[in-house]
């Protein structure tokens, strides 16, 4: 089992993330991710200052999309990346939900066609070609190609998503996949969306490894894990996640209407008060003994990488000293 860390801006400034990060690959953690949610802090300047100071972590955007930021801009900052962290890159990029795009104006259509477009051309740019390209989604001329000599001819990218037909790419063309497991209990379902993908290509378990993304809340002794900034993530992001997902623990998008509405009002700490103890379930919670256990169970399900995201716990960086003292070792015993 391989443990990445999501660091989002729930956890802090953009100084205490950047601490967070250093924390992290000090604890083992073998990725640090960082949510390219619309409006928040802006992951990639995060990640520049972080790959300046580690020394071992992989280090990458989670949900960087295709609509609102050209491939080939992604495909430089990437390849810039690879440079400062001494070939320590990897890109998270797809789409979680199109609610964030559309807030921009921007008309979501045929995504999978523009995230599969999208990673071919990344590859061909990072292979060191010119992309003299016309497809369905994207027309680049003769003039599409880096100005310098990128670090590696392949950046690893990870696909993110949440629909069937998503999850599936991922598993057809992505080195690994970012399926969200809120909650955790959908992993099993998750990983089979993946898998039909890798059939479909005639992959093999392993070929794909497969990052479940799910919100964490650890202390030592497993009490006062319900904090306010977990109540926070689940009110602003619960609206957005899948319902056959949801359905694993009974719940549904109907049962966030509430917060949802109070968040679009700019009426956090109301919806904070909406989320109940069912909402909770989205989330794995307590001592390392039984975080280890709900990751034992992730792992039968097929589930090669987790993603430990916010709030980490009341106090983030105790948490990510717990994961590195106890709960990574455990693994890699």
């Amino acid at each position: 089992m391989r443990f990445g860390v999501r660091l989002i801006q729930h956890l802090g400034t953009p100084r205490d993330i950047v601490e967070l990060g250093i924390l992290a690959d000090r604890a083992g953690f073998d990725h640090a991710w960082f949510p390219s949610d619309k409006f928040m802090y802006h992951a990639w300047a995060i990640i520049g200052a972080l790959a300046e100071h580690t020394r071992h972590i992989i280090l990458g955007p989670n949900g960087t999309e295709p609509y609102s930021v050209s491939p080939g801009e992604t495909a430089t900052f990437m390849a810039t990346l690879d440079h400062l962290s001494g070939g320590r890159a990897a890109l998270g990029f797809g789409m979680h939900t199109e609610k964030m795009i559309e807030w921009l104006g921007i008309k979501v259509a045929d995504r999978v066609t523009r995230v599969r477009e999208a990673v071919g051309l990344m590859r061909r740019i990072w292979a060191g070609e010119v992309v003299e390209f016309n497809g369905r989604e994207f027309h680049w001329s003769d003039q599409c190609y880096l100005r310098f000599e990128p670090l590696r001819k392949r950046i690893p990218i990870y696909v993110s998503g949440f629909a069937e037909d998503d999850l599936a790419m991922s598993g057809e063309l992505g080195d690994g996949s970012l399926p969200m497991i809120t909650p955790p209990e959908s992993a099993a379902l998750m990983v089979e969306r993946v898998r039909a993908g890798m059939r479909s290509a005639e992959r093999r378990n392993g070929d794909v490894d497969i990052c479940g993304c799910g919100w964490f809340s650890v202390t030592a002794n497993g009490k006062g894990c319900d904090t306010d900034a977990l109540k926070d993530i689940v009110a602003y992001f619960g609206n957005y996640l899948d319902e056959a997902a949801l359905a694993t623990v009974g719940l549904s998008q109907a049962h966030f209407a509430d917060t949802a509405r109070l968040v679009s009002e700019r009426r956090y700490g109301e919806a904070r008060t909406q989320v109940t103890p069912d909402m909770l379930q989205l989330a794995i919670s307590g001592d390392p003994r039984t975080v280890i256990r709900r990751i034992e169970a992730l792992a039968a399900a097929g589930i090669t990488q987790v993603s430990v995201g916010g709030p980490l716990g009341p106090d983030p960086r105790e948490a990510i000293r717990l994961f590195g003292a106890e709960i990574i070792p455990y693994f890699r015993t």
